[in-house]
């Protein structure tokens, strides 16, 4: 109640300096009262839609949206002791255990890699809104096309054969120089070429023949030297390979139409919470801001039934809200009551994740189904 007086004095002022100075003077008196700076800019920390009288009232399905301050994320090495592990037969990690003893070394460098997120211990508001319709969930990942003929992959044993060579030389106390393991393996995969069929054999020197063209100025591909040389063409061994994650995006349609002067306080209050935190943060009071901009806030979604967690629905991990579109026209024709709030609103709400969804989130406490 407090922050519909404020508003409401504020708005009797239209503007002029003796209102500014009463607004301030107001500001001053409640924050010596305790009333929080939330508050103060123009929303309540609990806001519901349509307006309920009682705890009871709250049935159905709702998608709850909180407000939290962002989390940076976190990325450092440090040094790493703890009890060394060795692969079983199983494949799993086990503790190398010596004399009876779980043998403790140092393991190098300890990776910790933590993504950025909300920060729970300060949450600043929330919204209970009537479950969107058109509700989805998408989960996908990049998987890419890729191809390597014989050479690629002869050369890729080689560079793989070198550094095993190299390793196994010092680890025996006999270094042998990168040099003399390219020659090495080189020899070894050009003497391997006596087993192969002579047409195979044919198609492989005229290969080696065009890129001998193409170091002394040609220009000439090894699928064109060995498919005009022997009627052959070079097997790409094309296949799928996985290059990485994505992130998932969630779009919401919300309707608004606003039943009364005290529901449609509510519904500029949402709308103007939603607005301020997803607004970057300046470093300086005046101007552009400083040097670094902040981060905005982040949200945390989720899909409520009968005041718990849906038991059936998708989970969502903590998002940034990427885009807000609000129509003031839902209608199809601009209405407004006699205080100027519009009749009817619609709000467009794109939510991105902050992290990619992985295997290992799918615990046993994840219900529904999952991510």
């Amino acid at each position: 109640m407090a922050t519909e007086q404020i508003q409401t004095e504020a708005d009797n002022s239209n503007g002029s300096e003796q209102g500014a100075d009463d607004r301030a003077a107001k500001i001053k008196a409640n924050i010596k009262k305790g009333i929080t700076s939330r508050k103060l800019n123009g929303h309540r920390f609990a806001m519901t839609y349509p307006i309920t009288q009682g705890p009871k009232e709250v049935t159905g399905d709702r998608l709850l949206i909180k407000c939290f301050k962002y989390k940076p994320p976190v990325t450092s090495f440090t040094p790493g002791t703890g009890v060394a592990v060795e692969k079983n037969e199983e494949g799993d990690d086990t503790p190398v255990v010596k004399d009876g003893n779980v043998d403790f070394a140092r393991t190098g460098l300890v990776l910790k890699n933590e993504g950025g997120s909300a920060d729970k211990s300060q949450n600043i508001y929330y919204i209970s809104l009537p479950i969107p319709q058109e509700i989805n969930d998408s989960n996908a990942l990049t998987w890419g096309d890729d191809s390597m003929n014989i050479f690629q992959l002869a050369g890729l044993a080689i560079a793989q054969g070198v550094l095993n060579k190299t390793v196994e030389g010092q680890n025996n106390g006999n270094e042998m120089s990168f040099a003399n393991a390219v020659e090495y393996y080189s020899g070894a995969a050009l003497g391997s070429l006596s087993s192969i069929d002579p047409k195979t054999q044919q198609a492989l020197l005229n290969a080696i023949s065009g890129k001998a063209i193409n170091a002394i100025g040609g220009n000439l591909s090894l699928s064109s030297a060995v498919g005009r040389s022997s009627g052959v063409a070079l097997n790409n061994n094309l296949e799928l390979l996985f290059n990485g994650v994505n992130l998932r995006t969630f779009p919401f349609t919300v309707t608004f139409t606003p039943r009364s002067q005290k529901e449609a306080q509510v519904v500029l209050e949402i709308i103007r919470a939603l607005k301020s935190s997803m607004a970057a943060k300046k470093n300086a009071e005046q101007g552009q801001g400083g040097i670094f901009l902040r981060a905005p806030d982040v949200f945390s979604l989720r899909y409520l039934h009968n005041g718990k967690d849906h038991p059936f629905l998708n989970r969502i991990k903590d998002c940034a809200l990427t885009g807000l579109n609000v129509n003031y026209t839902g209608a199809g024709t601009y209405a407004s009551y006699h205080d100027g709030a519009p009749v009817s609103m619609s709000m467009n709400m794109t939510f991105k994740e902050l992290n990619p969804v992985y295997h290992e989130d799918y615990t046993d406490n994840i219900g529904g189904v999952g991510y």
